[in-house]
Parts: C-alpha cells; structure tokens; sequence
C-alpha cells in the first residue's frame, strides 16, 4: 500500500482535539501553579491577579494549543502531500 495524499483538514481537526487535551492538562498545572502562588502574594500586591490567571488558564490555554495545533498539522500535512507528489508516496506493509 502506497499513501499518496492525505487529507489536511481532516489530520488537522484530529490534531486540534489532542492538543486541546494535552493543553487542558497543561492549563491544570498552570492554573494549580497560579493559584498557589497567588496564596502568598497579599491582595494590595496583585494575589488577585494570580487567581484571575490561573483560572483562566483553563479556558485560554487549551484554545491556545488546538489553535497552533490545527494550524501546525494543516500546514505539516499540505507540505507532506507536495513532498508526496515528487517523491511518489510513502510505503506501508500492513498484515
């Protein structure tokens, strides 16, 4: 079997809901590591702020990963089919 072109919409979509995922579990430790830290910082200072990020670091940096995700694997993948098209296809043996 010889792959000759993929889609890049379809890998793309794929890719953005991994990233989404792998960015919700980044956004948790971020949001954790804000939310700690703001517990020492006294409120005339800014420790509201610190809460204020680490909440929004569950919304933002998930949005923040599926965006450049989709975007990267769009591009990667409309790449991989222009080098596919000079080079004939990539080679699989499956059983």
């Amino acid at each position: 079997m010889v792959i000759t072109r993929i889609g890049p919409l379809s890998v793309a979509k794929v890719a953005a809901v991994l990233y989404a995922g792998i960015g919700l579990i980044i956004g948790a430790f971020v949001s954790l590591a804000a939310m700690a830290g703001a517990m020492f910082i006294p409120r005339e200072e800014g420790g509201m702020f610190g809460a204020i990020f680490g909440v929004a670091a569950i919304i933002v940096v998930p949005l923040f990963y599926a965006v450049l995700g989709f975007i990267g694997t769009f591009i990667a993948a409309a790449l991989f089919n222009v080098a596919v098209g000079i080079t004939g296809g990539v080679e699989v043996d499956v059983k």
